[in-house]
């Protein structure tokens, strides 16, 4: 009898191995030859033909515009756009609302777009806010980049200010978009993670690209994990032009500030929220919608002169600077109201399509070469995800403005277009439709007749090189306490990278030349040698701290619209409730009365109080605060009540006011807490301002260190 063991099958690339299929074997190779290993291999378009730069668009001079004949960025763009149908391939997991922006003054100065000269004129938007990592299904409050887009349906056509929460982005040019987003998205192996960055592949590339060094210092900010989306701020992220009626055109970058002020959540706040209400963000502002606290940004400009388009120490064009509020401060153009949900999810907010390209007269384009790629790629994507060139047609995409050219037919047609003739010029018709000359009263669109004398060239502009300046001056301006978040939360992700020479490479080659305290920590932390200097000389800048990036500066100064617990159970005081629930709402902020469970509560006096959820339904993650009002059966059976223990100390962990009244001060000792100032207890009415002063300040950061010792 034969013992000796078979032997093990090859490769299925080495093509020996046969599968039965019935009567038929087949070998691997011909049935698996797609697989494919590009070990060794050259960089190639998919037409074969070997990359020489892989890195830069093609231009017209370094500084100049992107060349539509770039077949290598065509093709690797377009290819991407059309990756994943029909959900989007970014920005896939998002939420919108409608409403609409009002200018402040004329501003024909500035820009002679229609929309921003009347301030009595109210102009119809639609806002989309999302995440960028993760699937439909993702989670809401997950680290992530968030989408901040804005359709105006101006009476000049639309335009589309399609931005994010941060002002810059992680790479400078668009022929690497492709190569970023395939970094960040789930691996391709086994599709993790879902909705966030700590990986290897996301790692692996920023670590070897160092333009992003300033956008993921951004991510690895509390900016991005947002308490809500009516606390985000807004940028276009690219150097746009306004041009006004004269001709006279300015280089702008755009910024939407929210009323409610910008502040953001904790990082275990923001896991545990992710378990326990996925649809946290979304929900919030669904809500604030219907209860008539309408979310509202101010649009802002900052403005630079064409002649000063070369006197900062970065540039212009780069889409990873920023220019600090400090050297050009921001000009406010208007307000930005939100004030009705959508009737229908699928239909607005799934099929809305925004394209940076979507402009009207009085803004116009820079040479960014993140945007010039933008330019093309959006509505290729928008072509592909909605069925054909006709998504402007569908009603969430519809101008106001009527629409006549010779662009007709093709999928998903609504328009029934009359006439014989669907070109120009044409005489049948009697010339209709016809061009409007720019000098024209409500004239026709009109480039910027921007000079252009360059070589055709794939070169990256030498004043794009400081990599690491405005990441430093980022985290120099940060609190103590979002210095230490920015800190723990590279340590985090870098500690989920399998792979330790990139969490090496991005300490030593990326964080030691932006702040060697910040690259000493995070080694510390994840058990690396600490790099005692950097690799790169530090460039001398004209700022070295912006107190407009901290987070910590942006409060409201109100409490309008937060949101208070109050825990009660039997023989709670009543009138406690109803003075609190007074004047909170005095103050334009909302109260839920939870009890042990959805059964109405029995005050002091015998009086039935209709609760709105049990304490596990509502949980303290989902408020700003929390109050305890007195009653001493009501404190003695809380004090025995597992579910509001931890119900406390959570809200305590997460560095929220907590106001104890009367017997309430006896939880102090059940939970073993100690009085700060935001832990704040009294009997009478008193409580209330100190209480009201802690929550306007969104978090008691004093409480961090201590609040970490305490299990929630």
């Amino acid at each position: 009898m034969n013992t000796k063991k078979p032997a093990a099958p090859k490769s299925a690339l080495a093509g020996t191995d046969t599968l039965d299929r019935g009567n038929t074997n087949t070998k691997l190779d011909s049935l698996e030859k797609f697989r494919s290993d590009a070990t060794e291999q050259a960089l190639r378009t998919n037409q074969g033909v070997k990359v020489a730069d892989n890195q830069n668009t093609l231009k017209a001079g370094a500084r100049g515009p992107s060349l539509l004949e770039d077949f290598i960025m065509r093709e690797k763009i377009t290819h991407f756009d059309h990756e994943r149908i029909p959900e989007r391939i970014v920005h896939a997991r998002g939420t919108g609302a409608h409403g609409y922006f009002q200018a402040y003054e004329t501003h024909s100065v500035l820009t002679k777009a229609g929309f921003l000269q009347d301030p009595h004129q109210k102009t119809p938007v639609f806002v989309r806010f999302s995440t960028v990592q993760g699937p439909r299904g993702s989670g809401d409050t997950v680290r992530d980049v968030r989408g901040f887009a804005v359709k105006f349906f101006t009476d000049e056509g639309n335009f589309d200010l399609v931005g994010n929460n941060m002002p810059v982005f992680f790479i400078q040019d668009a022929i690497k978009f492709p190569d970023f987003v395939h970094a960040v998205k789930p691996e391709p192996h086994n599709e993790i993670p879902t909705g966030g960055s700590a990986h290897d592949t996301f790692w692996d590339f920023v670590s070897l690209v160092p333009e992003s060094a300033h956008m993921v210092m951004w991510t690895m900010s509390d900016r991005a994990i947002p308490k809500s989306l009516r606390t985000m701020q807004g940028f276009g992220v690219h150097t746009f032009r306004m041009i006004n009626a004269e001709g006279k055109a300015r280089f702008v970058k755009f910024h939407w500030r929210p009323a409610a002020g910008t502040c953001s959540l904790v990082w275990d706040e923001a896991q545990k929220l992710a378990g326990k209400d996925t649809d946290f963000h979304r929900r919030d502002l669904w809500e604030s919608i219907e209860t008539g606290d309408y979310p509202e940004w101010e649009l802002g400009v900052q403005v630079i002169e064409e002649e000063n388009e070369h006197a900062f120490d970065f540039d212009l064009l780069d889409p990873t600077k920023i220019i600090p509020e400090e050297v050009v401060p921001i000009t406010p153009l208007g307000k930005m109201v939100l004030n009705r949900n959508p009737d229908n999810f699928f239909a607005e907010t799934e099929q809305v399509a925004f394209c940076p390209g979507h402009i009207v007269p009085g803004i116009d384009f820079s040479n960014d070469p993140l945007l010039q790629g933008r330019l093309f790629s959006y509505t290729d994507t928008q072509i592909s995800r909605l069925g054909g060139p006709n998504f402007h047609e569908i009603p969430i995409n519809r101008p106001v403005s009527p629409f006549h050219n010779g662009q007709r037919d093709a999928q998903h047609r609504t328009t029934i277009d009359k006439g014989r003739a669907s070109y120009e010029p044409n005489s049948i018709d009697s010339g209709w439709p016809k061009e409007t000359p720019p000098a024209a009263q409500d004239g026709g669109f009109e480039t910027y007749p921007e000079r252009i004398d360059a070589a055709k060239i794939r070169q990256r502009s030498e004043s794009f090189s400081d990599h690491f300046s405005q990441a430093r001056l980022f985290f120099h301006s940060m609190s103590k306490h979002e210095q230490e978040h920015i800190i723990a939360a590279y340590s985090f992700e870098l500690g989920k990278v399998e792979r330790e020479f990139i969490r090496v490479r991005q300490v030593n080659e990326i964080l030691a030349n932006i702040d060697l305290e910040l690259a000493k920590r995070v080694a510390q932390n994840l058990g690396l040698p600490v790099p005692m200097a950097g690799t790169v000389e530090v460039r001398k800048t004209s700022l070295d701290h912006s107190p407009a990036l901290s987070q910590a500066n942006l409060l409201s100064g109100d409490i309008k619209t937060r949101k208070v617990a109050i825990l009660a159970a039997n023989g709670v005081d009543g009138a406690a409730i109803d003075a609190l629930k007074k004047a909170l709402m005095a103050e334009g902020a909302h109260t839920k009365l939870l009890g042990p469970t959805s059964a109405p509560v029995t005050t002091a006096d015998g009086k039935a109080l209709p609760v709105d959820a049990s304490m596990e339904g509502l949980p303290s993650v989902a408020f700003d605060a929390v109050f305890v009002p007195g009653g001493a059966a009501s404190i003695k059976a809380l004090s025995a009540d597992g579910v509001a223990l931890h119900y406390l100390l959570e809200a305590y962990k997460h560095l929220k006011a907590i106001a104890l009244h009367g017997e309430a001060k006896q939880l102090l000792d059940v939970l073993k807490l100690e009085v700060d100032a935001g832990l704040i207890v009294g009997t009478d009415t008193k409580l209330f301002k100190a209480f009201f002063a802690a929550i306007g300040q969104h978090r008691v950061w004093e409480r961090e260190p201590k609040a970490k010792a305490v299990p929630a």
